[in-house]
């Protein structure tokens, strides 16, 4: 059996990941190929296998992600030139007419194989991916004609069409793990293959364009493109652990129907109604975006499509569920993460409190800040951490109630000991902290009963012992909502406390209480205003509107999945994510309902997770007390505004009303 590869002759020999990170480029008219663009003179080749079997006669399409608008879960595909439609790049030079979309394509020979030459068209800064379509699968062996399959599309992600094209890739095979690595890597921009999309060429935008170049860069590093096999480790770090028995049990799961006459097949009829949200997929890359947007869902009846006769091996028989967490097994500093943060890059910032480290992680999940992480500025037991405005990194420490202040690039900005004073001893150490739209710090100390706020320049402005009163005792996490105030968890006294601006106690004597509050640990605010509560010891979320009205209910949102929340998050649909030390994540609607399953999200296999940030791919970067120091879920929720900061307001509203929570 031939297996050419697509090659890029024109291109590095090594896998690059440096992508531009500012789109731009043609419109996103489905279709269209875009008048601004350059003709690209490159010879192409490339192969397409259906479970490692050619597919003969498959038609292999060339897009680029839209530029004007979100694709994803619950987006209805939209075309036009402010549509979130794909557009095509593959002109009347590949020698084929257009279908009957007006799109053009190259069609595979008896190998698999296929070839552009040249046919493309497209610009810098266009996020650019593969799609098949069809073919016959040759199940009785390659060169014996047999049914073709019209449900059978794949993905491949290719990359960025810099101005060497694609620098990203210099080979590629067609196949249902590069699939799976489009799929869950694009599943926060994803309404189908054909409607993938951000809105990067918007003004006001940028951030998106950010996150979308990020998503297609992770799928890039998930697969080796030349073999169409699973990275064990990611490219660029060698300590950030791939998952690959469950990519390659969902690339199971997918062969199943590639692997057969049709819609009508066991395979794919099974697969197709076990990936059923509103409409009933067609196809098995729509199918495989829906898992990846579902992966918990329907778990039995999709895993029996998995077998030992299957092409992928090893696979997993009996996952809680299907999701993809890239393990950081060490290394960078890393030891025993605690706080996690995201900077408007993508880059995760996490705490270490066992070697006194901050360790930065690029979206390609390199360690940037070398072998150790950061460790000067008096680091001392580090657990909260803010990324502010600027991108500076704030950490306040645990032991002797310092805070730290670190630029982008690493370096101390807060003298040798870090900023201190105003009560802010050993005797009262610091544990969480959050930023204002001002670019203010504010602490919150476990051990005692105040709250501080440090100046962007590291004056105490809470006066000689900080905020006090109010229910304050053994505070915990901190959030700022729209109007600038500050909501405070108090451990001991289960209740929460919402100071003002200006330091004044607005939720009265005692705080907010009620909706099941039990040793609260986790705060986190949303787009309205509402204040979301991880509950450690009641098994419950706790939600308080803007006026500190329980929201949850008598006993708080609970389910049989709520096992310890600790730390809390809001996505960009407005959902809130909880870690729970119990070992899952669980992901709730804006109204209560768990959307995890009965289980959680088990991706990576989590042990005791405690805190949790996502990023503005739709990665949820969990830190855990136990076993890998972090994990990275791979496109598991909806893109978000980072840092969080940079959702505030800059002049605060009167409701708390903000960008939290939502996409960028």
């Amino acid at each position: 059996m031939s297996n050419h590869r697509l090659s890029f002759s024109s291109v590095a020999t090594v896998l690059s990941v440096a992508f531009a990170l500012g789109l731009s480029g043609c419109s996103a008219n489905f279709g269209d190929v875009s008048s601004a663009a350059t003709q690209t003179a490159m010879h192409i080749q490339g192969v397409v296998h259906g479970g490692q079997q050619p597919l003969s006669g498959a038609h292999v399409y060339m897009y680029a992600a839209s530029t004007a608008a979100y694709g994803g879960q619950g987006i209805a595909p939209t075309s036009g030139a402010a549509g979130n439609a794909s557009t095509s790049l593959l002109t009347a030079a590949t020698g084929n007419p257009a279908d009957t979309n007006g799109n053009f394509y190259v069609t595979t020979d008896t190998f698999g194989d296929f070839a552009i030459n040249g046919a493309f068209a497209c610009t810098s800064g266009q996020q650019v991916y593969l799609y098949s379509t069809g073919g016959d699968p040759q199940l009785a062996g390659t060169g014996v004609a047999g049914t073709p399959n019209p449900a059978a599309t794949l993905l491949a992600v290719v990359g960025d069409c810099a101005s060497s094209a694609f620098p990203g890739v210099t080979s590629i095979s067609m196949n249902e793990v590069t699939t799976v690595a489009a799929a869950y890597a694009l599943a926060g921009f994803a309404t189908d293959p054909l409607h993938i999309g951000a809105p990067s060429a918007v003004t006001g935008h940028a951030l998106s364009g950010t996150g979308l170049a990020n998503a297609f860069n992770t799928a890039l590093n998930l697969v080796n493109q030349t073999s169409g096999a699973p990275n064990p480790t990611l490219p660029l770090n060698s300590k950030a652990v791939v998952p690959v028995t469950t990519i390659n049990t969902v690339a199971n799961i997918l062969a199943s129907c590639v692997n057969s006459n049709g819609v009508s097949s066991s395979g794919c009829s099974t697969l197709f109604a076990n990936t059923t949200y509103g409409t009933v997929p067609g196809d098995i890359a729509t199918a495989a975006i829906n898992m990846a947007q579902h992966p918990a869902a329907n778990l039995t009846a999709l895993l029996n499509l998995a077998t030992n006769a299957s092409p992928f091996q090893p696979f997993l028989s009996a996952p809680k569920d299907l999701s993809l967490g890239i393990n950081y097994t060490g290394g960078g500093g890393l030891n025993h993460a605690f706080g996690i943060a995201i900077d408007g890059a993508g880059n995760a910032w996490v705490t270490d409190l066992a070697v006194d480290s901050v360790t930065k992680i690029s979206p390609a999940g390199e360690f940037l800040s070398g072998t150790n992480g950061y460790t000067a500025g008096g680091l001392n037991n580090p657990i909260g951490i803010a990324i502010d405005g600027t991108g500076n990194a704030w950490v306040i420490n645990g032991l002797d109630g310092a805070v730290v202040e670190l630029s982008s690039t690493g370096a101390i900005l807060s003298g040798t000991n870090g900023y201190t004073g105003g009560g802010l001893t050993s005797s009262n150490a610091a544990s969480w902290i959050a930023i204002d739209s001002s670019g203010n710090a504010w602490v919150t100390n476990f051990q005692g009963s105040s709250v501080y706020e440090i100046s962007s320049a590291g004056t105490i402005l809470s006066g000689t012992n900080g905020y006090r009163g109010g229910g304050l005792e053994t505070t915990g996490g901190i959030a700022i909502d729209g109007s600038g105030n500050s909501w405070v968890v108090n451990e001991e006294s289960d209740s929460v406390t919402k100071i003002s601006s200006s330091g004044t106690v607005l939720s009265g004597t005692n705080g907010y209480t009620g909706g099941s509050l039990r040793v609260p640990t986790g705060i986190a605010v949303d787009s309205s205003g509402n204040a979301w509560v991880a509950n450690q010891e009641s098994v419950a979320v706790t939600k308080f509107s803007s006026a500190g009205t329980v929201l949850s209910g008598t006993n708080g949102y609970t389910g049989s999945s709520i096992d310890e929340a600790a730390g809390i998050a809001i996505d960009g649909s407005g959902n809130a994510w909880v870690a729970n030390a119990g070992g899952s994540l669980i992901e709730l609607s804006s109204t209560g309902a768990i959307l995890s399953g009965t289980n959680g999200y088990t991706g990576g296999g989590l042990n005791v997770p405690f805190a949790l940030a996502i990023d503005g791919s739709g990665n949820v970067w969990v830190g855990t007390e136990q076993g890998n120091p972090v994990t990275e879920l791979i496109g598991l929720a909806t893109p978000v505004i980072t840092p969080i900061v940079a959702g505030l307001p800059a002049i605060p509203t009167t409701d708390g009303t903000s960008n939290l929570g939502t996409r960028p």
